[in-house]
């Protein structure tokens, strides 16, 4: 489809919204390969690796981890795929500095643990890297700041990998949202309602599950993000829930985020599980401070409210939670149901929403899901990462920007602050410092960069 006929048929152009110049949008015949390194070789890591590894425009130069394990498994998957050997950086937790000395790599990816991925992110733009992290700026308010101040610096774009807001019906509800479907946005709903235990605790020799063992005993993720939920207590992980939330809603672009408060319930989930599976161990008679639910309710400059939820310790199908309300109707994600006041069938009665979305499934999926067929998480991983690899090739912005990036990550210590403080409303930082009423909204527009 040429980029007329995709803005032709597109109905947020008839509705007038401008799209933003930013240079050469369309260089789809640039045949340059984007040189990347890798921070972090994991399981979510290699999940970045895969999707490298599939692009002819992708060169893998370096990869950089401290356990032998997952550079062991990288190492063999590139060669499987024919791809020419990377160079390795290990040995201590600063080897990723030796490998931005490199001139030859144009961005990194980060796939470390989440207290790494500050100092790693600027020490990247520092050393003229674009910057694609996984979830999770950084723990505290400054460490936000610094990103944002760095990259305004240095001119050096970053990007959080946030893929949940490609989703197949996230985009749809998008494509809905701006062509008035709702009517005027009163209150949006996300989060992060996935049942984690498998994740946080494992046997040692599996990834997820069969023990119930965390830290140096544990692989994977276990190494790690449990001790978190051991020691603070917020909403961990909002970005699922609030980077789509932010797109509907406009924020950082014509509206902010103003305030926020926390509450969180008991903690049970995560001891009763251990106790389960291994009556009597000591992980059982740990005193986890994360509460099972975190709920966190925000207020946006335009009058709309948000909640986010963070339920992760309990036995509960996944879900992210979404809820769309506007003037005309609504969509939930968790019964797959809409209720447009003057189209649905039947009054105040839920109408299957695959009708809806089918309608109005978003032109960039109708145009790339062949492209995204096969790749991680339904597809959107193909594109989350394709956002980004477009970006440094074309020398552009990424789509989610820094202040995106920070936004929807510090909600996490904010939650943690209003709970520490008895459930104090939080002042929300403006990134942007005024910006944000001029910004206007370009994510998914046209395939720019696409």
């Amino acid at each position: 489809m040429e980029r007329r006929e995709f803005i032709k048929n597109s109905t947020i152009a008839a509705a007038g919204v401008t799209i933003l110049p930013t240079g050469s949008l369309f260089a789809s015949s640039d045949s340059s390969k984007v040189r990347l390194g890798y921070i972090g070789v994991g399981a979510r890591g290699m999940s970045h690796i895969s999707e490298g590894a599939l692009r002819d425009d992708v060169e893998i130069v370096a990869i950089c981890d401290t356990q032998e394990r997952s550079l062991k498994i990288c190492r063999a998957f590139i060669a499987k795929k024919g791809r020419p050997a990377a160079v390795e950086y290990t040995g201590s937790a600063d080897a990723y500095k030796k490998m931005l000395d490199r001139k030859d790599i144009d961005a990194v990816i980060i796939a470390t643990p989440w207290q790494f991925h500050k100092e790693q992110a600027v020490d990247a733009m520092k050393a003229g890297k674009y910057v694609g992290c996984e979830v999770i700026a950084g723990l505290t308010v400054q460490d936000h700041w610094d990103i944002v101040n760095t990259s305004e610096k240095t001119g050096m774009p970053y990007m959080t990998l946030e893929n949940v807001c490609y989703r197949r019906d996230v985009m749809a509800a998008l494509n809905m949202v701006r062509q008035g479907v709702f009517g005027e946005l009163i209150h949006l709903e996300g989060g992060y309602q996935h049942n984690l235990r498998n994740v946080l605790f494992n046997n040692g020799k599996d990834y997820y599950g069969g023990g119930v063992e965390f830290g140096p005993n544990a692989l994977s993720e276990a190494q790690w993000r449990t001790q978190f939920n051991i020691d603070q207590d917020g909403d961990l992980y909002p970005a699922h829930g609030a980077g789509p939330v932010m797109q509907y809603a406009n924020i950082n672009r014509g509206n902010r985020f103003t305030n926020l408060v926390s509450f969180s319930s008991k903690a049970r989930g995560l001891a009763a599980y251990v106790e389960d599976l291994a009556p009597g161990h000591p992980n059982a008679k740990i005193n986890y401070k994360n509460g099972d639910v975190t709920t966190t309710l925000l207020n946006c400059a335009n009058g709309e409210t948000v909640l986010l939820s963070h339920d992760t310790h309990l036995p509960r199908p996944y879900s992210i939670g979404f809820r769309v309300q506007g003037t005309d109707g609504i969509w939930m994600d968790v019964n797959k149901s809409i209720y447009i006041e003057k189209d649905s069938k039947g009054d105040d009665k839920w109408q299957p929403v695959k009708e809806w979305f089918d309608k109005y499934d978003h032109p960039l999926w109708k145009k790339y899901e062949k492209d995204a067929l096969g790749a991680g998480h339904g597809g959107m991983d193909w594109f989350v990462f394709n956002g980004f690899i477009q970006a440094v090739k074309l020398k552009k912005q990424t789509p989610i920007d820094v202040y995106d990036s920070v936004t929807m990550s510090v909600i996490v210590p904010l939650s943690t602050k209003s709970l520490k403080e008895g459930n104090m409303p939080q002042k929300f930082p403006d990134f942007t410092k005024g910006k944000w009423k001029e910004r206007k909204n370009t994510f998914a527009l046209d395939d720019s960069g696409f």
